[in-house]
């Protein structure tokens, strides 16, 4: 395969997703609270959310995780089902490859769009942190190691709400 060619493989989604869920985390290590619409702040994060209060975010501005992830990370960790709450990420998107989300190439950046205004640039994976022994139980850890989601960083602001449209692309497309 040549570079051109797996160059427009990673540029093109079969559909876009949905945004299942938003959930803020007002104080580190807070109970997280649900809402059904947002504002994202550019360069920020969520409105609410602690990582926005924080000049130090840099590249963990949002958190993002998988929703077909959810039955897996249960499954791992011996339980019937996983509430994502649970997992304290910000967003829990359905039906579109947020790992796939993030560019392979330098020169060919991607971006998630959400509803009508958001844009975010995934900047890597969001590992789980050893709280998770605590929520899931023994081994919590490494049932969610490589299904613990994205994280990225806010590029255009705006509200967004549950159900809204998630897509990728390169940007300015």
């Amino acid at each position: 395969m040549s570079d051109s060619d797996l160059r427009a493989l990673t540029r093109q989604f079969p559909n876009p997703g949905r945004l299942e869920a938003i959930y803020l985390r007002p104080e580190r290590r807070a109970e997280v609270r649900s809402v059904e619409v947002a504002t994202v702040l550019a360069g920020c994060g969520l409105e609410g959310d602690h990582y926005s209060l924080r000049a130090s975010a840099g590249s963990r501005q949002v958190t993002l995780i998988q929703a077909e992830h959810l039955p897996v990370i249960a499954a791992l960790s011996g339980w019937d089902e996983v509430d994502a709450a649970l997992l304290r990420r910000n967003l829990v998107v359905s039906g579109l490859n947020l790992l796939a989300a993030q560019a392979l190439f330098k020169d060919q950046p991607l971006v998630l769009r959400i509803g009508a205004e958001v844009v975010l640039e995934v900047s890597g994976l969001c590992e789980p942190c050893s709280r998770m022994e605590d929520l899931l139980g023994s081994g919590g850890y490494n049932a969610m190691r490589g299904h613990g989601g994205v994280k990225a960083r806010v590029l255009s602001g705006g509200v967004i709400q549950v159900w809204d449209s998630v897509t990728c692309s390169v940007p300015g497309r």
